[in-house]
């Protein structure tokens, strides 16, 4: 669990843990351990672009514009659409991508070629046909290539947008040809080394990109029907909002018609402060023992009977008429003894 002393970053860090372990499982915390803390070689360095993208809050709105871009493939959809469970198990979808990002970007090079090997054995099992007769599998290279430029693409565009540090063109370029690496093992035939060799691959692909019935289901339940309790979905729909800004225009209008609420905006750049825990990934739990960990039952208000430090302000608000003051109580005359003289 985070720690920390300040009364407001202490629900921001009790929501970011609760976030997490929707994102990374039950387990979260014992395989990020794992992942950070097993010794030996790295596929990539501490600092790398890669590194410093999947780290990045914008990872939230980068992964949602990733899912509606990729629908947009009909093969690529009925195969998520037939074996995923992305509706009946949505979280253990995600926890599993999240660990597959996690492994093969922060964890040892023979931890990642094993998550690789596990998901090609998975992929190899994958198959069956699109409700239009065409046969798929998930190991086709033209479609791993497909998902792997959707996500490449919109993993820059939101940190370009979003990112606490936006790459440099250069360092772009970087993270496309790290990110390639692990198209590669994947199984991928065309991978882009250069966000321009991206931006042209994205292209090759429209003529074989359509907004099926699938493509809107499941855009519908990522903007408008998300597994989530209700007090969360406002900010939610803040996220939705930037992934859907994010789309290509042609993208945009593919999927208009289940957009909803999830209108475009351009947002601010930097990361958003009520998403506290999208980093996570990128770093081990802090080693905290039972005895200096600080007590999660304070108060961020003082409690009752006791009056707050410091004057009262009684400026009236705008737009507010000036409180009328209250005379002082008058207190009534007193009687005089009997007996006593007038």
């Amino acid at each position: 669990m985070t720690v920390v002393a300040n009364p407001v970053e202490r629900v921001r860090a009790r929501v970011g843990d609760a976030l997490f372990t929707k994102v990374a499982g039950p387990d979260g915390d014992a395989a990020r351990d794992r992942i950070h803390l097993t010794p030996g070689p790295r596929w990539f360095t501490a600092g790398s672009p890669i590194r410093r993208v999947h780290a990045d809050a914008a990872m939230f709105v980068g992964g949602l514009r990733a899912l509606l871009l990729q629908s947009l493939h009909p093969l690529a959809m009925a195969g998520v659409a037939g074996h995923s469970g992305y509706r009946s198990d949505p979280w253990g979808r995600l926890a599993r991508t999240s660990t597959f990002l996690a492994t093969t970007t922060f964890g040892t090079a023979e931890d990642a070629q094993a998550m690789v090997d596990r998901v090609r054995a998975v992929h190899e099992r994958v198959r069956g046909r699109a409700p239009d007769g065409r046969p798929y599998r998930a190991s086709d290279p033209h479609l791993l290539s497909w998902v792997h430029v959707a996500e490449a693409d919109s993993f820059l565009a939101a940190h370009r947008r979003y990112g606490e540090r936006p790459l440099t063109p250069a360092e772009a370029d970087e993270y496309v040809a790290e990110s390639g690496r692990i198209a590669h093992a994947l199984g991928a035939d065309v991978v882009p080394e250069t966000v321009a060799e991206v931006t042209a691959c994205l292209e090759s692909y429209r003529p074989e990109l359509e907004a099926t019935s699938e493509a809107r289901d499941a855009a519908r339940f990522l903007l408008r029907e998300p597994p989530l309790p209700w007090p969360a979905r406002p900010p939610y729909r803040l996220l939705a909002a930037g992934a859907v800004a994010l789309l290509p225009p042609w993208a945009r209008t593919a999927l208009a018609s289940t957009r909803g609420s999830a209108a475009p905006s351009a947002g601010p750049r930097g990361p958003s402060p009520s998403v506290p825990c999208a980093g996570a990934w990128a770093r081990p739990r802090a080693a905290t023992t039972p005895g200096d960990a600080p007590r999660l039952s304070g108060r961020s208000r003082p409690p009752r009977g006791r009056r707050r430090a410091g004057p009262r302000d009684r400026t009236p608000g705008p737009g507010r008429a000036p409180r009328r003051p209250v005379p002082p109580r008058r207190r009534p005359a007193s009687r005089p003894r009997r007996g006593s003289a007038r």
